[in-house]
């Protein structure tokens, strides 16, 4: 039996696995990975790999960034910081025609720049908007839809764990890949919040125009949320102009979240352990999975599949742009059936190469494809985000809440084409680093 051909085998037994027998996917990823390498190479070859690849995971100090900022996330969602980014949206955009749904929009874009997580966002805004949205009777298509969807920004906006561990996979900077994030997130909250419109033009009920408050309650609720911008500001000025590292800058949000907390008395013990256990666990189902992606990923390499599926796609007689609308599809295909962040570690060292080859910036593909897999966060069969907001929802069916996902899903269309046609919607900021 060819590499090749064991390759492809050990692919398909790692998805066998994870859909039929529900094992983790890191785990799942360095069973498959240790037995694929063994099989090719030798048994004490897999054994060295494997001490390798954990020493090399668990000692490396760019993998600290990760649980930084994940506890500033934590620590904001225990202050209720979400509350107020609510309240500050609402009071801006509540009186439009489905106003209170672009204001759950914006607040999960807020709510993402500090949070980084798919799964917490959801998790705060349902809690928090979905309430709002029944008492102004608005359709449950477009509340859920708009809590689901705008969720998902937080693996693009930064600080994103996505983007941290798509940095540490292909050793770039990930100041870059986060200031390339902004441009993609602010262009799809844009977009999201355009479909909201285009939903209530065709359902004017569903989204009942809301009360109008004054210019001076407006100013008022944004300095209520003052302390959370200065905040990401600090994050990202600092990251901008070389202040710090990203893992100096996760330490530095982290106790500046602590301290407005702290100073505005939001936080309580029970909140603190709990933004403290949240942290724990999270960040060791991450460090988790991309050790596991590590130890897969070097069986790909013996199988040489990423070089000769490289090497084919960059031979292939069509334009480039041809080959990466390909890439894409198979994200966007890989995402509904499959964890993103699993997904995009399994094929990175197989289209990472390609998408260099072909020319294409490496940050701009990092930040792009994450907006390509977003739309596995809200479609079935995972849909791990769709499936949070139904199952907080309560009454709602969740086939309501996929239903109501639908009406958004070509604003994650329309952002992935802009983004290739327009490149230096994600490369510009960026490009001005120091």
């Amino acid at each position: 039996m060819s590499a090749a051909l064991v390759g492809l085998l050990g692919i398909a037994v790692l998805l066998a696995v994870l859909f039929f027998l529900g094992m983790p996917v890191g785990i799942a990823m360095a069973i498959v990975g240790f037995g694929g390498f063994c099989h090719l190479v030798s048994f004490n070859a897999g054994l060295h790999m494997l001490g390798s690849v954990f020493w090399d995971t668990f000692s490396k100090y760019g993998l600290t960034v990760i649980p930084l900022f994940i506890f500033m996330g934590q620590i904001a969602f225990y202050a209720g910081v979400n509350e107020k980014l609510y309240s500050a949206a609402y009071r801006w955009v509540g009186h439009i025609r489905g106003g209170i749904a672009m204001a759950t929009i914006l607040a999960c874009s807020a709510f993402s720049a500090i949070c980084g997580s798919n799964a917490a966002t959801a998790a705060t805004m349902t809690t928090v908007a979905l309430p709002q949205m029944r008492k102004f009777n608005y359709h449950t298509r477009l509340s859920t839809g708009a809590i689901a969807c705008g969720s998902t920004l937080g693996v693009v906006i930064p600080p994103s764990v996505v983007l941290i561990v798509i940095g540490l996979s292909t050793e770039q900077s990930i100041a870059r890949l986060f200031y390339g994030g902004v441009g993609a997130g602010v262009l799809l909250t844009l977009l999201l919040m355009l479909s909201v419109v285009w939903v209530c033009r065709r359902h004017p009920d569903w989204g009942p125009i809301g009360p109008r408050v004054g210019f001076a309650e407006r100013m008022a609720s944004l300095i209520g949320a003052l302390e959370m911008v200065v905040l990401f500001f600090l994050v990202m000025l600092g990251l901008f102009y070389g202040v710090f590292t990203p893992t100096e800058a996760g330490a530095a949000g982290s106790l500046l979240a602590l301290a407005i907390a702290l100073v505005q008395r939001r936080l309580s013990w029970r909140g603190f352990f709990a933004a403290i256990t949240d942290t724990l666990r999270i960040s060791c189902m991450v460090i988790v999975i991309v050790t596991g992606a590590l130890i897969f990923g070097r069986f790909l390499a013996v199988t040489r599949i990423p070089f000769d599926i490289a090497a084919w796609v960059v031979d292939l007689a069509i334009p480039r742009a041809g080959v990466m609308a390909i890439i894409f599809l198979i994200y966007i295909i890989g995402g509904a059936v499959m964890d993103a962040l699993a997904l995009l570690l399994i094929t990175i060292p197989i289209f990472f190469p390609v998408a260099t080859e072909l020319g294409y910036d490496p940050v701009w593909f990092g930040v792009t494809i994450t907006v390509v897999t977003t739309l596995g966060a809200v479609t079935p069969p995972v849909g791990a985000t769709t499936y949070v907001v139904g199952g907080m929802a309560g009454d709602v069916p969740l086939e309501d809440v996929f239903r109501g996902v639908a009406y958004f899903l070509p604003a994650y269309l329309l952002c992935i084409v802009l983004l290739m046609l327009v490149p230096d919607i994600v490369t510009f900021l960026p490009a001005l680093m120091r």
